[in-house]
């Protein structure tokens, strides 16, 4: 009998994660749906940080346990199980790990194997480490924010999608499984000190380069090809209300685009320079209101034409190519998007939904092979 297939490529590894809100949570999430075993340290007595509802689909693939991370004998359970695990993750402020004796020092002397994940948005070091903040500000502080939106009025707020979850969670769950790989070859483990104010500073390597290739004005908020300014990368709005975008970067898409969008004098339509853009824009928003947003999608959409009609969370869940590709699935009777990236041999199979209830911590200790008795 061969053996099962695994539930994914991180199936084994076993991940402790302290509760906390958005880029820490979103990390573990994207650990466990590539199979690590994952158990959330929850507060006995407080309530649990997070709501325990299998529609928390962020929590989805992990149990939890209730602790008292200020009683000696929860904290010793904790420490027990961190001694049985490859991966910590922490959100807390600096110094709130080692204040509870959870820090580095003392998890790594009982587990020198250990990957110690901390996230947080000023970094553990630094003049605002101690700081509060959220993902608009280690956006803006970053540069990230400046070259956003319209340039008559003040960046707005990109939802929390770039410092929490890819300037953040996403970092974190990178150089927690670089970290694992070194611990696998090495014998030691590490901190992995994963702020999001480095990662959105991390993402935009490309600006700077551009703006030191002349290629980006990076005093203006306008005026660059990226940013919104030129009328060939951009959402317009349609007949109906609904909108789409266009980002045909390249000379070929382009010529494509206009000639769907049924323009004729191509000539009259130069791409450079960006002195013309916003007449351009102009002219663009006009055609893009004499059709609906599925009639533009009839044209132009699966062209070369560079184009997406705006979907909202609902929409997307059902668009065909979303289905073709199961972007979106079934997950415990709800619908969610799936794990990502694909794996050709070690598909990701999503264990279990969010945990409703709290397992029992000596359940997890007899698995884990750390009970005390």
């Amino acid at each position: 009998m061969s053996d099962p297939a695994p539930r994914g490529p991180l199936e084994g590894l076993r991940v402790v994660e302290f509760a906390g809100l958005g880029p820490g949570p979103f990390a573990a999430m994207l650990l466990a749906d590539l199979g690590a075993d994952v158990v959330r340290i929850d507060r006995k007595g407080a309530g649990s940080l997070v709501p325990r509802s299998p529609l928390d689909f962020m929590s989805r693939g992990r149990r939890a346990v209730d602790l008292d991370l200020k009683a000696p004998d929860d904290i010793a359970i904790a420490r027990r199980l961190l001694t049985h695990a490859d991966v910590l993750i922490e959100g807390y402020r600096p110094g709130i790990m080692e204040k509870l004796g959870l820090g580095p020092t003392e998890c790594l002397a009982d587990n020198p194997r250990l990957v110690y994940g901390r996230m947080t948005g000023w970094g553990q070091t630094g003049p605002l480490a101690a700081a509060a903040g959220h993902d608009l500000n280690y956006l803006a502080l970053s540069g990230a924010l400046h070259p956003m939106g319209d340039p008559d009025r003040p960046p707005p707020p990109p939802l929390n999608l770039v410092a929490d979850f890819g300037g953040g969670g996403m970092m974190l769950a990178f150089g927690i499984v670089s970290a694992v790989l070194s611990a696998r070859s090495t014998g030691r483990g590490q901190v992995v000190d994963a702020a999001m104010i480095d990662g959105c500073a991390a993402m935009t390597t490309l600006f700077h380069g551009m703006q030191r290739l002349g290629m980006w004005n990076g005093a203006e908020r306008s005026g660059n090809i990226l940013d919104g300014s030129a009328h060939y990368y951009c959402c317009y709005e349609c007949k109906d209300g609904g909108y789409v975008s266009v980002g045909a970067l390249e000379p070929q898409f382009y010529a494509i685009l206009l000639e769907k969008m049924g323009i004729e004098d191509k000539d009259q339509w130069p791409q450079f320079p960006p002195s013309k853009w916003p007449t351009l824009k102009a002219r663009f928003a006009e055609i893009f209101k004499t059709k609906t947003r599925d009639e533009w999608c009839a044209l132009l959409e699966g062209t070369d034409a560079c184009f997406a009609p705006v979907l909202s969370l609902a929409e997307a869940a059902e668009h065909p190519h979303h289905g073709a590709r199961s972007t979106f699935a079934s997950l415990f009777g709800e619908t969610q998007p799936a794990p990502a990236p694909r794996f050709s041999e070690t598909p990701a199979q999503v264990a279990r939904p969010a945990p409703d209830r709290a397992t029992p911590t000596q359940d997890i200790l007899r698995e884990w092979e750390a009970s005390s008795t």
